[in-house]
């Protein structure tokens, strides 16, 4: 019973009963204008044809007499129909026709009227009922007649029976109530059997983000091949879910990583400011100590600006933070001022930037992302560590994408590895001895996406290429 209660709370239940309502109304209206218009119809053809043989019965009455009149009124009488005939003397007694007793007020004046009568199917009944002989029924009916005076005095009925006409309208009166019968009752087993599948479709989304909520979150709506509403909320809802356990699984490995990575330098931290409050020490050792704190210092202060950084990034540009900026004049200046620092390293930069490249974007940002590609370049550009490192730093616009391009000829990234560094705190180098916090490329992945780009790594043969894509302006 609460399953029958709560299948007619349901939205489409309500809809459907509206729909039901509104569809019957309006078909009891259509059905009902449609049975008058063709009972009036079907009136004024009849009365339409009553004139026309009145007028045809007087014109013979006219031009040729009474005895045209009478064989016109005894030929159409035979005929089959529901043609109603009578022809009286002056004082209204039965001559001709196919009816041989009319009420007296039809005979006394002119005019339309309406009776029931009693009519002979041939002549023979004509002459056994005025002979008043009662073996030959007649036929009942129901006639609409119009009665005129001849130029004798002579009295003319022309009518037409009605009965089929009535009978006519029974059936339309039948056929609308049984289609708004049949009308209601499909509309109800249709309602019911849609109601249902909805329910079921929500059902089965409800059960599911209960298993979610109880902290199964592999769980996911099921889509099914229709490809309707249904399968597209699912579709959305699963993608959500995938982004939510994506986040969530990044939030475990951030919060395993910041204490990993935390938890050597501030260990080292410790240590220094303990050897410098042991007694003995010489000054010499004190500020060597502080020096080192310092140096630590700086290194956690620049990872919380790095991981400060790319949640601002991933929040999203503030309105009026996106201007059309020289893309060109920021690859080029930025690679003119890491050019001293490779050379230092004995890394030759070679550029090959296209001029009067402009780009919707943040000038800040975008010079951070370079930045960050190109002190990775530098500390991964030689060959095993050894041998002449290159960078080539290339700038080019293809239709409509631009895209900025960082290679090295260093040891490269294994093909697995290459999405897998874009998260944050991932280094590829075990033991972390490494200076560094595995937030560069995850910061420079933030700023491609936040300009609507995509960030890639490739492989150069030997090294590396890092390709940001981001569409021009």
């Amino acid at each position: 019973m609460s399953r029958f209660t709560q299948l007619l709370r349901t939205s489409t239940v309500r809809l459907t009963a509206t729909f039901i309502l509104i569809f019957s109304l309006f078909a009891i209206l259509l059905l009902a204008f449609i049975g008058w218009q063709s009972s009036v119809s079907i009136q004024r053809q009849q009365a339409n044809d009553i004139d026309r043989e009145v007028q045809v019965l007087q014109r013979l009455d006219a031009n040729q007499g009474i005895r045209a009149v009478a064989i016109a009124v005894q030929r159409v009488s035979r005929a089959p129909g529901p043609g109603v005939y009578y022809l009286g003397d002056a004082a209204g007694q039965f001559l001709l026709g196919n009816v041989t007793d009319v009420p007296p007020e039809v005979l006394r004046e002119p005019g339309t009227y309406s009776f029931n009568y009693e009519r002979a199917d041939s002549l023979a009944d004509t002459v056994d009922a005025i002979e008043g002989k009662p073996d030959r029924p007649s036929k009942a009916g129901y006639a609409v007649v119009r009665s005129v005076a001849l130029s004798n005095g002579m009295r003319l009925i022309v009518g037409r029976d009605v009965v089929e006409r009535r009978g006519f309208s029974a059936i339309i009166v039948q056929s609308f109530l049984f289609g708004v019968l049949g009308i209601v009752l499909f509309s109800v087993i249709a309602g019911g059997i849609t109601a249902r599948r909805v329910l079921r479709r929500i059902d089965t989304i409800r059960d599911t983000s209960t298993k979610i909520m109880s902290g199964n979150l592999s769980e996911r709506v099921p889509v099914t091949k229709r490809n309707d509403e249904f399968d597209g909320l699912a579709t959305n809802l699963n993608a959500m879910l995938d982004r939510i356990e994506q986040l969530l699984q990044g939030l475990k490995e951030v919060t395993d990583n910041v204490a990993h990575d935390l938890k050597t330098p501030l260990t080292r931290l410790r240590n220094q400011a303990e050897s410098a409050l042991r007694d003995g020490a010489s000054d010499e050792s004190r500020k060597q100590a502080l020096a080192t704190t310092i140096a630590e210092s700086d290194r956690l202060i620049q990872t919380f600006n790095a991981l400060l950084m790319i949640a601002r990034v991933e929040a999203g540009a503030p309105s009026g933070a996106l201007t059309e900026i020289d893309v060109s004049a920021v690859v080029a200046d930025l690679a003119e001022l890491y050019g001293p620092v490779a050379e230092d390293e004995g890394i030759a930069v070679t550029t090959d930037i296209a001029p009067g490249v402009h780009l919707r974007a943040n000038r800040e940002l975008i010079g951070q992302a370079m930045v960050n590609l190109l002190e990775n370049a530098v500390k991964y550009a030689k060959p095993d560590g050894e041998g002449e490192g290159k960078i080539t730093v290339g700038l080019r616009q293809d239709g409509g994408r631009v895209l900025i391009e960082v290679s090295d000829n260093g040891p490269g990234i294994p093909a697995e590895d290459r999405k897998r560094v874009l998260e944050r705190f991932v280094r590829l180098e075990k033991s972390r001895s490494e200076a560094g916090s595995g937030l560069g490329l995850s910061l420079v992945d933030a700023v491609t996406r936040l300009h609507g780009g995509t960030f890639r790594i490739e492989d150069n043969a030997p090294g590396v290429r890092a390709v940001i894509d981001l569409p021009a302006a």
